[in-house]
């Protein structure tokens, strides 16, 4: 059977990073899943095909599973009882021959078992696929997309995280170890904790962040109240909120500083570095 590989989330920051690295790959038979079929499809032409998916929707399902092998698979930040809203897709799933399931998780995951994530994790293990577990740290792109705004407009790092020190992740390095673990042997049935080489705190990454921007950037250390009706006043979702909540207390806490050489290990070479981050984003945040 030919392989086709389905990338939901395709619009989102892993899922387009995800199409690139399979494309540079030389993969063909990549479906990009999306709301919008015609957005997608013209997001990336000659990358990939494109078809609509909507986890919320099952009617959507069949049609997005069609000749489907593979699935790389991300929880929408919208959608939290996923036992109503995942679930059923990856039993569906299951239904339609598909083989391997690679399925972006959460560092630490295993030992958190409130996040919706390891609830994830446990039907696409009750689902019999063979699956590859991605559990990466804190995305570096989090702060090119959720907390773009605060930091181009105001010139602030808004986040709940105190003093502890995150180790950070590029989203390219997860892309391209999900195009490993989709193109290469030995990696099904296995979880990898995907991190960074150093952890920072976020004094620190607003250091960075000035440098490479060229302008004075903030960390203003909000307590997690001020936090919760800050992300209220900018219509953030309180799913959102209380997950990015739960995500930066463990930063406060001081246990999101630990860091594992799996990166190293399936890209044979280094993480890219939060500074190297910056200056590749640095459009993002400069006005201009």
């Amino acid at each position: 059977m030919k392989q086709r590989i389905l990338v939901t989330g395709a619009n989102g920051t892993t899922g387009r990073e995800v199409i690139t690295a399979l494309h540079h790959r030389g993969v063909t038979g990549i479906v990009a899943a999306g709301s919008n079929a015609e957005r997608t499809a013209a997001a990336f032409s000659g990358m990939a095909s494109a078809v609509r998916l909507d986890l919320t929707d099952p009617a959507t399902y069949d049609a997005a599973l069609d000749g489907i092998t593979k699935i790389y698979l991300m929880r929408p930040p919208a959608i939290s009882d996923v036992q109503r809203h995942v679930a059923p897709f990856i039993t569906r799933a299951a239904e339609r021959g598909v083989s391997h399931i690679v399925f972006l998780s959460l560092q630490g995951v295993e030992h958190n078992h409130i996040v919706p994530h390891y609830r994830i994790e446990q039907n696409i293990l009750a689902s019999g696929v063979d699956y590859t577990f991605l559990r990466p740290s804190f995305f570096m792109q989090n702060l090119a997309t959720t907390h773009r705004d605060d930091i181009r407009t105001h010139g602030t790092i808004v986040v709940p995280a105190g003093s502890g020190k995150t180790n950070f992740i590029d989203v390219r390095d997860i892309a391209e170890a999900a195009a490993i673990a989709f193109t290469e042997d030995g990696h099904r049935n296995t979880a990898y904790e995907l991190t960074g080489s150093e952890a920072l705190d976020y004094e620190t990454v607003a250091a960075i962040l000035s440098d490479a921007c060229g302008k004075k950037i903030v960390y203003t250390s909000p307590s997690i109240p001020a936090f919760f009706f800050h992300e209220l006043r900018r219509h953030t979702p309180v799913p959102f909120i209380l997950v990015m909540i739960m995500l930066y207390t463990v930063a406060r806490s001081g246990k999101a500083a630990g860091t594992t050489d799996t990166v190293r290990k399936l890209l044979k070479r280094d993480p890219i570095t939060f500074s190297q981050f910056a200056h590749d984003y640095r459009h993002v945040w400069v006005d201009g």
